[in-house]
């Protein structure tokens, strides 16, 4: 079997699909993406488009090795995304190939079920009450929410008594109903991330996200060091040489590694492996769509120390697209109090409308993320 096509499709809201075509017939699809740099990953796949034409999709690890080690220059955002998407592509057709889902190509299922979390609030979260109340209602167990708006390195702690606000409201609303996890989205200086996960400690969360950015990693031992909280980190994070750093200092609970960033199945599930190790969490990072979704769930239900998994159903980024709206058969992702059920179809386990690709990338989309200053002009985290 050869690969003989790769055709990359832009669809709203944000993401960047790929389909891998070999000359048995079988397609594999997969989702190389940083969100706000499309274009940039698109290039780097059209590059490795001219190596893995004519190849065998079959021998995913050489590839995967071929991908990485072949430049001189290793790593980044960028070229790991395109990685990731072409990886979860080629395992997609191998499980097609031998008619399995990829879980049983990686050792089986180790679970019944999968949790999943839902989203509340923006990036300016004001109403997060109703909305728990909300996702109570359809049936979840988990939530995450955004902390705050913009900080600045020292600020006023009326920003930190906000976060609590909302947060109380939400505890008196459903009590311990609903697990809670709250995102610093790496948009919280050390100074300040110190003071907020003290002051979130009465809350009891699930964890907290990213308090400091991963380029700060260090930090994680004082934020720690100020609370009893679980601490998820690794979104921003792009192969198993940086989470091996983090895992040796033993500040970090859970980590979030996302399988269209940090070079898909292949390198995720090594990299949860070596977590377990460490006696460290998994929660896979996705708020993406739906073909990045599936890849998170077969490496879920093959991997014992993931405990819930991110998606992105109705998430405010989705403006013009959706993830069911690119499913053939969308009832694929329905959640029954809080779980996802094991998915048994070959392969990434979903069948991708194409038309509604086609259709949708005519459409196109240039999505950036914002950019916000701090009181005083200075740029801030977003």
């Amino acid at each position: 079997m050869k690969i003989t096509n790769m055709t990359l499709y832009k669809v709203p809201p944000r993401w960047l699909f790929l389909k891998v075509e070999t000359d048995e017939g079988l397609t594999g699809w997969g989702e190389p993406i940083i969100e706000g740099r499309a274009d940039t990953v698109r290039t780097a796949v059209e590059e490795f488009k001219g190596y893995l034409l004519g190849k065998n999709p079959m021998t995913i690890e050489d590839h995967w090795q071929y991908m990485y080690r072949s430049g001189f220059y290793r790593g980044g955002p960028e070229v790991m995304s395109a990685i990731s998407g072409i990886d979860q592509a080629l395992w997609d057709i191998k499980g097609k190939y031998y008619n399995a889902p990829i879980y049983d190509l990686l050792g089986g299922a180790c679970r019944d079920k999968l949790k999943v979390y839902r989203w509340i609030g923006g990036d300016r979260p004001d109403d997060v009450k109703n909305a728990a109340l909300e996702a109570i209602s359809q049936g979840y167990s988990a939530i995450k929410m955004n902390a705050t708006e913009e900080l600045h390195y020292i600020d006023s702690f009326s920003k930190i008594e906000v976060v609590s606000e909302r947060i109380a409201a939400i505890r008196d609303a459903v009590g311990n109903k609903l697990d809670v996890a709250v995102d610093f989205h790496g948009r919280v200086h050390k100074p300040m991330a110190k003071v907020l996960a003290k002051e979130l400690d009465q809350f009891h969360l699930m964890f907290i996200e990213e308090p400091v950015l991963p380029q700060n990693n260090e930090a994680l031992r004082e934020v720690a060091n100020n609370t009893s909280t679980p601490i998820a980190t690794g979104e921003r994070m792009f192969s198993r040489w940086e989470f091996k750093n983090l895992l040796q200092d033993g500040y970090v609970d859970i980590i979030q590694p996302d399988l269209s960033h940090a070079g898909g199945i292949s390198e995720c599930k090594k990299i949860a492996s070596m977590a377990e190790a460490f006696d460290v969490a998994v929660a896979p990072h996705c708020p993406l769509g739906p073909i990045a979704l599936g890849a998170c769930i077969q490496l879920d239900i093959c991997t014992p120390n993931a405990f819930i998994q991110e998606q992105s159903l109705g998430i405010h980024y989705n403006k013009g697209g959706d993830l069911l709206d690119y499913l053939a058969d969308p009832s694929i992702y329905k959640y029954n109090n809080g779980f996802i059920d094991i998915i048994s179809n070959p392969g990434l386990g979903i069948e991708i409308n194409e038309e509604a690709v086609i259709e949708a990338a005519e459409r196109s989309h240039n999505w950036k993320n914002p950019v916000w200053r701090n009181y005083d002009g200075t740029i801030a985290e977003w």
